[in-house]
């Protein structure tokens, strides 16, 4: 039960950081977890346990996290393609009519899903275990987790499609699900010709520097979409987030190769992303489920607190662990 119990944490841990962190849900739903969990904690912990047993390390876990959210928005929920999706016209912002989807909308939301879904539940659950890059799971457990994905996903499209009435057509469907593939064709492929890179001289930023920058990239992106975008060409909001793909990937995986790179500086990141939807959901007012002033004020003030003590505890075991010493991000 002790090796199990790191997955079970990142089990409920995606969904509060994806789902109630955020702000879309208040602390009087937090029962809906137990419909959220299947989809995203055992999305999250199967892209996890699959990327540890094969070595992929994180290239491989950010990859998988990209096939995850177009599973999620292009099969599941459908909204890369309903014009209407939460009552919202999330598509008119950057439309493609030849493939039905807001370029903006999936530009920002495949972001989400790569960084908040997947990668930082899977980076602060790791830090919290003293079993940081092994598995966690045995076979079994591994073919239960996959179930519950599936059927997580399955549940979502059914309640997802009695609520709008939308479906998609049948190639956007397929094209989905082609395009989810090339991400894991890309993470395989990258896997069978992995090798450890050597390491660089020199070190990396402090870990509450690089916590303060994430903190600050990330805002960035997902202040502009709920803030600014309205007075933002959809070009250049598209253009924005791909330049910073292209600046921050290549950056972190220089600096992950340095030698004094650990636990700690890892710990900066994913605390800095988390920073980022704490402060959101007191500005952004978006609460998919009903509740009072009163009662979502308190629903952000707790989730962020819970956010700052996990960040807290994963702090202080890292220091008495001996966290920071170096050990590559790629792993």
């Amino acid at each position: 039960m002790r090796r199990v119990i790191p997955a079970i944490g990142l089990f409920f841990l995606a969904p509060f950081v994806a789902e109630f962190l955020l702000g879309d849900m208040p602390v009087t739903a937090l029962v809906a977890v137990l419909m959220l969990a299947p989809m995203y904690g055992g999305g999250a912990v199967l892209i996890r346990e699959v990327c540890r047993r094969r070595g992929w390390g994180w290239p491989g876990i950010a990859l998988l996290a990209v096939g995850y959210g177009l599973v999620e928005e292009g099969l599941a929920t459908q909204s890369l393609f309903n014009p209407h999706y939460a009552g919202k016209h999330l598509l008119s912002y950057g439309y493609l009519p030849a493939l039905g989807i807001g370029a903006s909308w999936t530009a920002f939301v495949l972001t989400l899903h790569t960084v908040w879904s997947i990668a930082v539940p899977i980076a602060l659950a790791e830090l919290l275990s003293r079993r940081r890059t092994e598995p966690w799971l045995g076979r079994v457990g591994l073919a239960v987790t996959a179930l519950l994905y599936v059927l997580g996903v399955a549940v979502l499209a059914v309640l997802t499609h009695r609520q709008s009435g939308f479906l998609a057509t049948p190639a956007q469907l397929a094209g989905t699900v082609v395009a989810a593939a090339v991400p894991v064709a890309v993470a395989v492929a990258l896997g069978r010709t992995r090798r450890t890179g050597t390491r660089r001289a020199g070190r990396p930023p402090a870990p509450l520097l690089l916590g303060v920058l994430s903190l600050v990239v990330t805002s960035g992106v997902t202040g502009v979409w709920y803030l600014g975008k309205d007075h933002l060409p959809s070009r250049l909001f598209v253009a924005l987030v791909l330049a910073g793909y292209a600046v921050v990937v290549p950056l972190l995986a220089r600096l992950s190769a340095r030698t004094g790179w650990g636990p700690a500086h890892l710990l900066g990141l994913a605390g800095g992303a988390l920073g980022t939807y704490g402060w959101e959901a007191f500005v952004t007012r978006h609460l998919l489920v009903p509740a009072t002033p009163a009662v979502a004020l308190a629903s952000h003030v707790l989730f962020a607190l819970v956010a700052a003590a996990l960040v807290l505890v994963a702090a202080v075991r890292l220091r008495g662990s001996g966290g920071t010493a170096p050990v590559p991000a790629t792993t």
